[in-house]
């Protein structure tokens, strides 16, 4: 019954931390793109920070990314085509759209290509709004071309050409009352912390300047999120360890506290942090982690303990070791986002798991049977796409199950001397 009551509060408190977030119960989203939003990295990071960070709030993505298309469409075909066929089927509440690396045609800037980029991306908004009244769009800038950690191909560079194309979707914002968000500068500003740090590694990042590793999208997930006014709290607790009682808690339920050999308690979270590979073995992970303020702005897990004594302290997590720290680290807080140990970790990565699986099953329908047999006659192709859309709901269900809160049993010890 305790815990029963337990994951009632968790779950109630958790509909309220949802007010000031972008996306809202019920939403439908679409991420629309070229090569870089076909990657399926970035919007699958923000898909899982949702997923694990609102565990009870039922939102849906779609991922519509083609490699090389432009205002005027591509490879999947023209840029109303597109749209009639990859978007407005979905009935999307809101929509993201990212274009423009490949507009600027990767020369110095010219007028004419831009006007064909403006006009376009003009066209877009406006036949996207008729045709889906009430849908929330935020343009993305276009993510950097690599000119941070290596010399431009040409004078000012082509990622300056990019700025001035998202100075146009800027104003076209704000004329059109949409969301923007900046996937080019903080990243420009990650990868110069990176080059400075690393030169070598930092090159791969984005390593063809254009198409970022699973790393860099890290970096650009991030930059949607805080548009999106994503929270930082995952959990926040302090403990006074002398007293044996709790100060201070968000996002969290802590239990009685005991002092046996210690501290122990049962804690029951909200939220899951995000999940952070950091024991990548490419070394990109960290150093984008590094360059940035990815934990700081989005996954603040903080335990807080005072009042111990001198010494090291183990902090067991349903009796695994998820680290060891000073009696003044527990004092200034520690993020236990940045443990690659913990259960909460462990479950957000198999959370992270699900939502890739799901998006390319996804892909898998629409780009292997819905686009090139469009004009086959193939007796069996609705019944495919029918069975490829209950695989991907059935993916959905299970990573939304794999999301929900658990709750933990926290021991802090004191260490022995070795």
């Amino acid at each position: 019954m305790r815990k029963t009551m337990m994951l009632f509060v968790a779950l109630a408190g958790a509909a309220l931390c949802q007010s000031d977030f972008y996306l809202k119960s019920g939403d439908r989203v679409v991420f629309y793109g070229d090569s870089i939003t076909d990657q399926r990295l970035y919007t699958s990071d923000v898909e899982t920070y949702v997923v694990t960070r609102f565990p009870t709030m039922p939102v849906t993505f779609v991922h519509s990314g083609w490699g090389g298309d432009r205002v005027t469409g591509g490879g999947g075909g023209p840029i109303d085509v597109r749209l009639d066929r990859d978007v407005t089927p979905y009935r999307p509440t809101a929509m993201t759209i990212m274009l423009g690396m490949n507009d600027g045609s990767y020369r110095a800037f010219d007028e004419k290509i831009f006007e064909t980029f403006a006009r376009g991306y003009e066209h877009i908004v406006e036949k996207v709004k008729k045709d889906l009244p009430g849908i929330r769009i935020t343009v993305i800038e276009p993510s950097p071309y690599d000119d941070a950690t290596r010399p431009p191909t040409f004078e000012g560079g082509y990622n300056a050409v990019l700025e001035r194309y998202s100075a146009f979707l800027k104003e076209l914002a704000g004329k059109n009352h949409l969301q923007v968000a900046d996937l080019n500068s903080p990243v420009v500003g990650m990868l110069k912390k990176a080059n400075d740090i690393d030169p070598a590694l930092a090159q791969k990042i984005i390593p063809d300047r254009v198409h970022p590793g699973a790393a860099g999208h890290l970096a650009m997930a991030e930059g949607l999120l805080k548009a999106w006014d994503a929270p930082a709290l995952v959990t926040a607790v302090e403990i006074d360890g002398a007293a044996g009682r709790a100060t201070h808690t968000e996002g969290t339920k802590l239990g009685a506290i005991g002092k046996r050999g210690g501290l122990v308690w049962e804690q029951m979270d909200r939220a899951l942090p995000f999940p952070i590979d950091w024991n990548d073995k490419s070394k990109l992970v960290p150093l984008v982690m590094r360059s940035s303020d990815f934990v700081d702005a989005l996954d603040r897990e903080t335990l807080k303990v005072i009042g111990l004594a001198g010494g090291r302290y183990i902090l067991r997590i349903d009796s695994i070791e998820a680290g060891t720290f000073s009696g003044d680290e527990l004092a200034k807080g520690v993020n236990l986002a940045t443990l690659s140990t913990t259960p909460m970790m462990k479950q957000a990565m198999e959370v992270h798991a699900l939502t890739v699986k799901r998006a390319a099953i996804h892909q898998m329908r629409w780009r292997e049977i819905q686009v090139p047999l469009s004009e086959e006659s193939v007796p069996n192709k609705g019944q495919a796409m029918a069975a490829l859309d209950k695989v991907d709901d059935d993916l959905m269900k299970q990573q939304r199950a794999a999301a929900q809160p658990k709750p933990h049993r926290y021991e802090l010890a004191l260490q022995a001397d070795r």
